[in-house]
């Protein structure tokens, strides 16, 4: 692997309504708790908590939207995540490879 894996911000993004916030946040291009609560079968205040944990871990960050707050996906950690997820799927793959060599070495033994 390239780079250590953040567990802190893979933790945040195992939470299935977090990543489900993500997804919205990117397809609308950000939002705020009340336009996202409207979208999800969670309560405003309830968004408000998972909001603060991707925003702690870097995910998204806010900006004052008047009396609420607007929420943006950060590129760039975004990109760090795809690139931890790439990393480690490769690493998988290769311990994968290796599983199937042994086990076709012990069903075929070399004569």
């Amino acid at each position: 692997m390239t780079g250590a894996v953040d567990d802190d911000l893979w933790s945040a993004i195992g939470d299935p309504t977090r990543r489900r916030l993500v997804d919205l946040l990117l397809a609308d291009d950000g939002g705020t708790a009340t336009s996202l609560s409207e979208q999800l079968p969670v309560t405003r205040q309830a968004v408000t908590k998972h909001l603060g944990v991707l925003d702690r871990v870097g995910l998204v960050h806010a900006t004052p939207s008047g009396r609420e707050r607007r929420y943006r996906v950060d590129d760039e950690q975004l990109a760090r995540a795809v690139a931890q997820l790439a990393d480690v799927g490769a690493a998988w793959d290769a311990r994968l490879r290796r599983i199937k060599r042994i086990a076709e070495s012990i069903q075929h033994p070399a004569k």
